[in-house]
Formats: C-alpha cells, sequence, structure tokens
C-alpha cells in the first residue's frame, strides 16, 4: 500500500533534494498485464497562492531543454503506446483546486527509458558527446 515501496526513500530523497527542504511522497504502484511500460500516477501538495497556470509554466519550463521528456498539451493524457520502444517520458498535469494538489501522470517504456536508457544518456553526458547519441530509434523486443 502507499507508502510502503521500496523506492519510497528514494523518491522522497530527489525530491527533498530539489525542493531544498522534506518531502514526503504515497507511491503506490499498480501492476497491469503488460510485457513493458509504467504509467505512473502523483500528487503532491501544492502551496497556497499558486495557480495551475503558475503550475503548468514552471513544469513546462523545467523541461523544456531535456530531450526526452515532454510536457503534452492540455486535455492530451499519456499512454504506454505512445513511449513503446522508446527513451521518452510523456507526461500531463492537472490542479485538483479543492485539495490543493497537483496530479501529475507520467508513461514510460521501462525496458528502454529505465536503466539501460539512462545509463547510455549518462555515459553520452560524462563523454561530452550528444545527450540522445544512441537513443533515438525504437527498440521492441518483444
Amino acid at each position: 500500500m502507499g507508502g510502503g515501496h521500496r523506492h519510497t526513500p528514494e523518491i522522497e530523497q530527489g525530491l527533498s533534494n530539489a525542493a531544498g527542504e522534506p518531502v514526503t511522497v504515497s507511491f503506490t504502484p499498480t501492476l497491469a498485464p503488460m510485457s513493458r511500460g509504467i504509467l505512473s500516477t502523483a500528487t503532491a501538495k501544492v502551496k497556497a497562492g499558486v495557480t495551475a497556470a503558475e503550475l503548468r509554466s514552471a513544469w513546462a519550463e523545467a523541461y523544456d531543454d531535456e530531450p526526452f521528456v515532454h510536457l503534452l498539451p492540455e486535455g492530451q493524457w499519456p499512454t504506454t503506446k505512445s513511449v513503446q520502444g522508446s527513451n521518452h517520458a510523456v507526461m500531463q498535469l492537472a490542479f485538483d483546486e479543492h485539495s490543493g494538489r497537483v496530479v501529475v501522470t507520467c508513461a514510460i517504456d521501462n525496458l528502454t527509458k529505465g536503466t539501460a536508457g539512462g545509463a547510455v544518456q549518462s555515459m553520452n553526458i560524462a563523454l561530452g558527446l550528444d545527450e540522445s547519441a544512441g537513443l533515438n530509434v525504437q527498440g521492441v523486443a518483444p
């Protein structure tokens, strides 16, 4: 159930480092009968006074220069099919004003965007290569 997943501390550590203050999450993965792909939904409390437009603008700005992370147009939601065999992550966010929470949905192909794609991307950066070298191909098996 929420909060008990083995990756929760790692997620909280990364978010806390980015925020400069402690962040807690409730992370509950759901398994589906498919050979590849992760569709995740995350929520976070938003500071009072922040608007939906400010959230979307900040999100877009944060990922604007990232070749493999894409904020979808409003009203379009991520699907695992759209990222199959790619190193891309597609996201959408919504602001629940009633609860004061942002809801983010993200789709990745965990067999490409996972450890293998991350390793190649990190190697490219470390070696001064184009970050996307070798990663703009469709790698599907199965």
